[in-house]
């Protein structure tokens, strides 16, 4: 970035903040700093929307597929922040700056905010941005990332989209947090939840893909469009891979040749057991493989990719 901050930065000094930068109100501070008031209403009643991307080795990856899905999510929950696209590029580029990490989880997030006379209404609330990094982190460890994942399906259901707008990027992870300890008590990792008719949805912060006879499937509805599911979608033509989203019944999972989920914290993972049964006989599969390192390739990529200025 060779522009300055928007905003006048209160910091002390930069590049000597292991936890994390975090930007509020105006400023940019430690990110242990960063409160919220008990009366906000994403604090009391989870109104809130959120975006995260990485930086990876110094670079942002698909920063501006996040800013537009964050757009989208405040227009469909009518929030409005005082920043355009540019000026939130902008807060994250410093924030990760000001950290000095070159391997991040950044986010940007909205509240509703809270009301002067603690009104019910959500109109006279006051939305209210946020944004942080901290060092990077992944729904998998080094350790579950070589081996692959044990993941158990959950019979909790996830909240309908007629209920919830998948698309809108949120915080409802109740049911989530439901699959993982039923994950948890099977002796699982992670976990997958289900849909109202009983086919696979996703996991807590990843969606799910299927590899069977060379193509790929992933669940289709009810699902967060996820950024990195998306990338392997663009992988897939590139690779010359068949890849479809549909309904993916529960059943299909024992039979996979192989699974991976995806995110932005942690991209392309492989999963070698799905409830009590091994997949490819434990072991990470080709295909996986292969999308996987095509994956992080990409992150050098200029048209995948935007540096971050650590000169601040």
């Amino acid at each position: 970035m060779t522009s300055r901050p928007i905003v006048e930065r209160q910091y002390r000094d930069p590049h000597h903040y292991p936890e994390g930068i975090a930007f509020q109100d105006g400023q940019y501070l430690p990110v242990s700093e960063a409160k919220i008031s008990v009366l906000d209403w994403g604090f009391l009643h989870s109104d809130a929307t959120y975006d995260t991307v990485h930086v990876w080795d110094g670079a942002f990856f698909r920063l501006d597929r996040h800013l537009e899905r964050f757009w989208g999510s405040l227009e469909r929950l009518r929030m409005s922040i005082p920043y355009d696209p540019a000026q939130v590029t902008e807060i994250l580029h410093n924030c990760v700056a000001l950290s000095g990490h070159r391997n991040a989880y950044v986010e940007m997030l909205c509240t509703r905010g809270t009301s002067p006379s603690f009104s019910r209404d959500p109109r006279d609330a006051v939305n209210r941005f946020m944004a942080f990094a901290v060092p990077f982190g992944s729904v998998a460890n080094a350790e579950q990332l070589a081996r692959g994942l044990h993941i158990a399906v959950s019979d909790v259901v996830r909240i309908p989209p007629s209920s919830v707008d998948p698309a809108i990027k949120n915080y409802h992870w109740l049911d989530l947090v439901r699959g993982l300890f039923d994950a948890y008590d099977q002796g699982a990792e992670t976990a997958l939840v289900v849909d109202s008719q009983g086919n696979v949805a996703e996991g807590p912060g990843f969606n799910v893909f299927l590899v069977k006879d060379g193509s790929l499937a992933t669940p289709a509805d009810g699902v967060l469009a996820g950024i990195t599911r998306q990338s392997v979608f663009e992988i897939c033509e590139e690779l010359g891979l068949a890849c479809a989203p549909r309904a993916l019944p529960r059943a299909e999972l024992a039979g996979a040749d192989e699974l991976f989920i995806t995110s932005t914290a942690g991209g392309i993972m492989p999963v070698t057991r799905i409830n009590d049964r091994p997949v490819n006989a434990g072991a990470v599969g080709p295909v996986t493989r292969r999308i996987k390192d095509l994956y992080w390739a990409k992150h050098s990529d200029p048209a995948w990719s935007s540096p971050v200025d650590y000169s601040l």
